[in-house]
């Protein structure tokens, strides 16, 4: 699937700078890291080592997918972030609007994913081959078209949240390559919350950015 990418040119977000860490509010449209090809060469790391030349990454958001992102400032911060990134020791939570009336108040998606190697980058649920992907979810508001959910990643598998909302009757509303065929002018998927411990301090950690939907 192509997709034209025309990334959006907002002032960078900083919520937090320190000699250890930098947090960003990334903005819908944009890659967290340079695609194949100049024309995919604009991304969110870029655009932070114009001003940050020491800016290393972390972790990644999904190009149409907004919200709080960590980046270290040098190579030991990186090391720790990673490392509480593997060991599932980062507390996610995002905010997703969803295709339809969710009956059921909360509930726990436990469908393993795997590369759809044909159709990349698609991911898609498979019993056999699939690595294990848990996802937790809270019903926030619902109407007879559509709902509001508060979703928790138990692991960090590519595209999982969006193929779990998929998985479970509900896509997320503008999802290019999950969701409806309507055209909507973002998908409606918002890193809200990052929980981590400081890599030099040790001290909790909490960053938050209200999803713009």
């Amino acid at each position: 699937m192509v997709m034209e990418y025309n990334p959006p040119t907002d002032p960078l977000d900083i919520l937090h700078e320190d000699a250890h860490i930098l947090v960003v509010n990334k903005p819908a449209g944009l890659l967290s890291v340079p695609g194949k090809g100049i024309e995919l060469a604009d991304c969110l790391l870029s655009r932070l080592r114009v001003a940050f030349p020491n800016t290393l990454l972390v972790h990644r958001l999904d190009r149409d997918t907004s919200g709080v992102m960590i980046f270290a400032q040098t190579g030991y911060s990186q090391r720790m972030l990673s490392m509480q990134f593997e060991k599932r020791q980062v507390k996610k939570t995002y905010v997703a609007r969803v295709s339809g009336a969710v009956a059921q108040r909360s509930g726990l998606i436990d469908l393993p994913l795997v590369v759809d190697w044909e159709n990349r980058p698609r991911q898609m649920v498979c019993h056999e081959t699939g690595k294990l992907a848990l996802t937790e979810w809270y019903k926030l508001t619902s109407s007879e078209n559509e709902s509001r959910l508060r979703l928790v990643p138990k692991t960090g598998r590519s595209h999982q949240l969006r193929v779990h909302c998929m998985a479970f009757g509900h896509p997320i509303i503008g999802d290019p390559i999950y969701g409806e065929s309507i055209v909507h002018r973002r998908m409606m998927l918002h890193s809200e919350e990052l929980k981590v411990k400081h890599p030099e301090s040790g001290f909790g950690l909490r960053f938050r950015s209200k999803a713009p939907f």
